[in-house]
């Protein structure tokens, strides 16, 4: 499903820029995501829904996802099939293999198992990520953090993951006139200081756990407000734990929103709880924008943040530990000034046209070695 998130954005983003001269794009997603019409957008993109495509696990329709997608992909006949998330990207790799696609991409957005999970769920997922490997030409990781977490538990071979960061559009933040434009929404004065988390509310983000953090540190400061853009599956338990706050008028939820530059633009420091991640692109936009940043050490997060220079990291659930930080860097303006500066510098490898021109190098050296022609053929992706 095209929901409002970075993988998502960055695989439309991916069907968009692709060389139209060497690659005809297919896009073929679940239905009812937030994205479905800027895909039907994209000029020249054949995109379709997967009626059985859905997240939930269901055996009854993921069998009759695969058997859908086996009929699209014979109709269609790519010579590339790039599969995105877990669990599309096991059906789809599957469907790819019994059609006989002659190459196979997965991206791995962090891994479907994590440290949350009860441990026979735990070991099932690992067993069908290690089956989905054997199923595909080359595996991408966003992060060195997950391929050598794919590497020890026997997923694939450290060597056999290509590192291809999950790209930014950083042209889009730091820019002046979005300054501003949040404040003005919210009614608050420039002065007010104003922390802020971009995330879906889903577990893996952990927003209770911000909501936790506001509540700690609005105790202790009654001038701070907090921000938390994003929508999801716990939207209610958000509101219920806000309801027993003092916090107030202090906190603003707000949705959905497709401005994250504007948001960040207003920031005196940016937050993240995840529990768990592949690569949260939102903090190289967060350092894009010159923000200090507080955030969890989960996967990829420490390839994102030099702890200590663009911020602090803490352990996942140290709720205690985040809020501290928090209040230290709220009260320390010039530290949070000299950090926002250093987070602008070395940005390039999260640029998303070279992500994109990175994923292109890969599909060509693929292509060749499984004898065709330079990339010329169509590429599909799968969500």
């Amino acid at each position: 499903m095209l929901e409002l998130g970075g993988a998502q954005q960055n695989t439309l983003y991916t069907v968009e820029h692709l060389d139209r001269g060497r690659f005809e794009t297919i896009l073929i997603a679940g239905p009812g995501g937030l994205l479905d019409d800027d895909a039907a957008r994209i000029p020249g993109l054949v995109f379709e829904t997967c009626p059985w495509l859905r997240r939930e696990v269901s055996p009854f329709a993921d069998l009759r996802a695969v058997v859908d997608l086996v009929r699209r992909l014979r109709r269609l006949r790519p010579d590339l099939v790039h599969t995105h998330s877990s669990k599309a990207g096991l059906l789809g790799r599957l469907a790819a293999a019994i059609v006989g696609v002659p190459v196979i991409v997965h991206t791995v957005h962090g891994w479907s198992f994590h440290s949350l999970l009860a441990p026979r769920r735990h070991a099932c997922y690992v067993a069908l990520e290690s089956f989905g490997a054997t199923l595909g030409s080359a595996l991408v990781s966003v992060s060195h953090a997950d391929a050598a977490e794919g590497h020890r538990y026997g997923i694939a071979p450290l060597g056999a993951f290509e590192i291809i960061r999950s790209g930014v559009r950083l042209a889009e933040f730091g820019r002046p006139e979005d300054r501003g434009y949040l404040r003005r929404e919210l009614g608050l004065a420039e002065g007010v200081p104003l922390v802020g988390m971009i995330a879906c509310l889903k577990p893996q983000k952990a927003p209770l756990d911000f909501v936790a953090l506001a509540e700690r540190v609005g105790r202790e400061r009654k001038d701070v407000h907090f921000v938390l853009a994003g929508d999801g599956e716990l939207r209610g338990s958000v509101e219920r734990a806000l309801g027993s706050t003092a916090l107030g008028e202090r906190f603003h939820l707000l949705g959905w929103r497709r401005d994250p530059q504007r948001i960040l633009a207003d920031l005196d420091l940016f937050v993240l709880t995840s529990r768990h991640e592949g690569l949260p692109r939102v903090i190289p936009e967060a350092r894009a924008c010159g923000k200090a940043i507080v955030a969890t050490a989960v996967n990829g997060s420490p390839e994102a943040l030099v702890n200590g220079r663009h911020g602090y990291l803490c352990e996942p659930g140290d709720v205690e530990a985040l809020a501290r930080r928090t209040q230290e860097l709220l009260a320390a303006p010039a530290l949070r000034c000299q950090m926002g500066q250093w987070a602008r510098e070395g940005l390039l490898e999260w640029d998303i046209d070279e992500m994109v021109r990175r994923q292109e190098l890969l599909y060509d050296r693929l292509c060749a070695q499984a004898g065709l022609p330079s990339a010329g053929g169509s590429t599909r992706e799968s969500r």
